[in-house]
């Protein structure tokens, strides 16, 4: 039984996570949405791609949403260029998550820049679910590489067999990814400031969706972090500035009742 328990505690992300639950839901994760990359391919060649055009924006450019958003504007008639700078936009939103996970990976020098390829909404949602470095580095990694082999491998598939697979609406493989994101998104809003700060982005992003181009709306929705802490700092002040006043309200009676 001793034997057992260490051999456990052996397997455990440095007291945290189990390394095998960590696996598990990266798995779960990357699978779940590597098969949207169906969708990907069929509308890509649906759109005027070619398939090399249309694997090549996989391999490379490798985040969904950009990718969606380039073909979605150039199957609508989009300028090439206006299309581009669309998806350019959508997918800043790597930058800032890689900030935040160059610090939780701490990855020698030489393979951030191959890590930086898979610094995307479902490995960034995956690792920051993780209470240990250890299992940020297992969850990023599996993560990354199902989600990317996978991605590839469907988009392929799509990609050729486009005419079989007809519209991908009715299968509903372009909601895989956004689904699997809030559900790993939920569970992390525990504190109300954080619930007013998703509920303004999604308002400001859904409110902005039809006025701006492609891409836009996700960066303004950003803005919705810094105006309600912004709000919340005043709204604290205030209750220290009501709570000190009191403080020496009922200091001041006290003392009139001494005298």
């Amino acid at each position: 039984m001793a034997e057992q328990t260490a051999l456990a505690d052996i397997h455990r992300s440095d007291g945290g996570k189990p390394d095998a639950a960590v696996v598990r839901d990266a798995l779960g994760v990357g699978v779940a949405v590597g098969l949207s990359g169906f969708a990907f391919g069929v509308t890509s060649a649906g759109s005027g791609l070619t398939l090399m055009q249309t694997c090549a924006l996989s391999l490379l450019v490798f985040t969904g949403a950009s990718q969606f958003a380039l073909v979605g504007a150039l199957a609508a008639g989009g300028n090439p260029f206006t299309a581009a700078a669309g998806a350019f936009f959508l997918g800043m939103r790597n930058a800032f998550y890689g900030l935040r996970l160059s610090q939780l990976l701490a990855l020698p020098r030489a393979l951030r820049p191959f890590a930086a390829q898979w610094v995307i909404d479902e490995t960034t949602a995956v690792a920051l679910a993780q209470p240990t470095r250890r299992s940020v580095r297992i969850g990023f990694t599996v993560t990354g590489l199902t989600l990317y082999v996978l991605w590839n491998l469907t988009t392929l598939l799509g990609a050729v067999g486009a005419r079989a697979i007809g519209d991908t609406r009715g299968w509903g493989l372009d909601a895989a990814g956004p689904a699997v994101f809030l559900a790993l998104l939920a569970p992390m809003l525990r504190t109300a400031t954080e619930r007013v700060v998703a509920g303004a982005a999604v308002v400001l992003g859904l409110g902005l969706l039809p006025v701006l181009p492609a891409g836009v709306p996700v960066l303004a929705a950003a803005l919705a972090a810094p105006a309600v802490l912004f709000l919340e700092g005043r709204r604290r002040k205030a209750t220290a500035r009501g709570a000190q006043a009191d403080a020496v309200r009922k200091a001041d009676e006290a003392q009139g009742e001494d005298r």
